[in-house]
Parts: C-alpha cells; structure tokens; sequence
C-alpha cells in the first residue's frame, strides 16, 4: 500500500473515534486550492508544495494543525501549540462534528490565512543553540566522529528532537541507553519518527 491516495482512504477509514470529525475537516480542507498529501503518517494539505495544514485524530479530541501556526493571527483564541516544545506548529482541537460545524467560516479564515503566509514566504525564525546537550550526548559526539558528523547533518528540527528525547531521561545511564539506542538511526540520516 505505497499509494499515497490509498493511504490518505486508510486513514480516513481507519480513523475509529473521530471519523466523522475528520472527514468534516477533510471536507472543509479539499473546498479550497490545497493539494491533499500522505506525510508523516497523516494526511497533509500542501499549497504549490509548501506544507500548510495537517489532520490528527487524538486520544481526546481530534486536531486541524498548522504548521506555521506561530506566524498565524489568531483573533479568535483557536490555536494551541501540540505540546511545550512546539515552535511552529499550532492547532485547533475538535470533539464534535457540531463544533466544527460552527467553527467552518472561521476555519476557512484561518486557511487562507495559512496559504497568504506559505505565498509570502514567511518562516518560522527558531533561536539558534536554544537546546544544551547534555553531557552524554556531547561526549558521544567527541568520541565518534561518523556520528557528529550524522547527528550534524540532520536537520534542526530532528536534532531537537533527539536532543529533547535524550534530555529528559533522570539518570545517566537511561541517557546513555537512549543515545546508544537511536544511534543507527541518526547514522541513517532518520529523525526518530521517520520510517
């Protein structure tokens, strides 16, 4: 199933608790000039290639994220970042079908405010070396130079991820084991989400 249209159908049909919540979205996404995609095991809405807006189905509720939701005017109040770490991404949260419903006009606002800020350009600007390695980590990294040079050749967002993985481990040793771990990954170029 390496369709990226079947797999965008599976999704939707595999979706469980909040089907009909996100074929709303769906709905409401497909009305406008976004191109739907499968990334990141979820379906992605892109505009002439930039990524604009995703789906999530949550445990609580399911989600309409945007990726640069930071940049986005939000008069309303709607978005909230996906967890403490979120730089970029924001998103609106939905239990009911009424809900979105009510919210469609104001969605659809949002959206094209999210396609006028992929048309300009815009990027997220990220402080640089906002994240201190911890002492494991730097010390893998001037040990083994095939790994710094992996580690330092991911991309920002997926050296973050390590790094905030790696960080919140208590002991040493269970840092030293999730470094250990993820180490073939990092030395295949992967995030620790990719495939």
């Amino acid at each position: 199933m390496s369709d990226p249209d079947m797999k965008i159908e599976a999704f939707f049909d595999e979706a469980g608790k909040w089907r009909a919540e996100l074929a709303a979205l769906r709905a409401i996404l497909l009305e406008g000039p976004l191109t739907e995609d499968y990334k990141w095991n979820s379906p992605c809405y892109t505009f002439e290639g930039g990524n604009v807006a995703t789906l999530w189905g949550l445990k609580e509720s399911c989600a309409l994220a945007f990726f640069k939701g930071a940049l986005l005017e939000d008069d309303e109040g709607l978005l909230t970042a996906p967890g403490e770490n979120s730089r970029s991404m924001r998103m609106i949260r939905f239990t009911s079908t009424s809900a979105i419903a009510e919210q469609k006009d104001t969605l659809r606002t949002y959206l094209d405010r999210a396609i006028e800020v992929e048309k300009a350009g815009l990027k997220v600007e990220f402080a640089k070396d906002d994240l201190e390695y911890p002492e494991e980590l730097a010390d893998k990294l001037d040990a083994d130079s095939e790994f710094r040079e992996a580690f330092e050749d991911l991309t920002p967002g997926r050296r973050r991820g390590y790094v905030l993985h790696f960080s919140q481990a208590k002991q040493p040793a269970t840092r030293i084991a999730r470094i250990e771990k993820a180490a073939p990954r990092i030395l295949q170029g992967k995030g620790m989400h990719d495939r």
